[in-house]
């Protein structure tokens, strides 16, 4: 599973942080969760945890997915 990249975040004055991907708004934090993001990225891999919190995190079974009969071009028979 490639690493998750391109995230970046920015802290308001109001207590909110927004999250970006690639330059485009990925999603707002305010209050409570803001306070609970800011402290997992300062403690974990910053990428991984923004690719979480904006729900932009893959679980790695999307390639077996696509190959499975039901969702092949031309669906079911």
């Amino acid at each position: 599973m490639p690493r998750p990249s391109g995230f970046q975040y920015e802290q308001h004055g109001d207590a909110s942080v927004t999250i970006t991907h690639h330059g485009r708004p990925a999603g707002t934090l305010r209050g409570g969760r803001a306070d609970k993001f800011l402290a997992e990225v300062a403690s974990g891999d910053a990428q991984l945890v923004m690719a979480r919190w904006t729900g932009a995190y893959r679980h790695g079974n999307e390639r077996a997915a696509r190959a499975h009969p039901r969702n092949r071009p031309g669906g079911r028979s």
